[in-house]
C-alpha cells in the first residue's frame, strides 16, 4: 500500500465520520437535548440572587478594616 491509497482511505475515514457527527447533530432525536443545552447560559441568572453579592462585599470589607491578610 502506497502513500496515495492510505491517504484517500483516511480522507474517507473522516468524511464517514463527519457525516455521522453531522447527521447525530440535527437529528430530531437530540433536538430536546440541544434545546435545553441552548438555554444553559440562561439558567445561572434565574438562580441568582443580588443579597449573595452584597454579602460577600460586606464580608470581604470588614476583614479588611480587621487587618485580617488571610483573606
Amino acid at each position: 500500500m502506497d502513500m496515495g491509497t492510505f491517504r484517500g482511505i483516511t480522507t474517507l475515514l473522516i468524511m464517514i465520520a463527519f457525516i455521522g457527527i453531522v447527521i447525530w447533530a440535527y437529528s430530531k432525536r437530540r433536538k430536546k437535548d440541544f434545546d435545553e443545552a441552548k438555554n444553559l447560559p440562561f439558567a445561572d441568572e434565574e438562580m441568582h440572587n443580588p443579597r449573595d453579592d452584597q454579602h460577600m462585599n460586606n464580608d470581604s470589607k470588614s476583614r479588611h478594616d480587621r487587618g485580617d491578610r488571610n483573606t
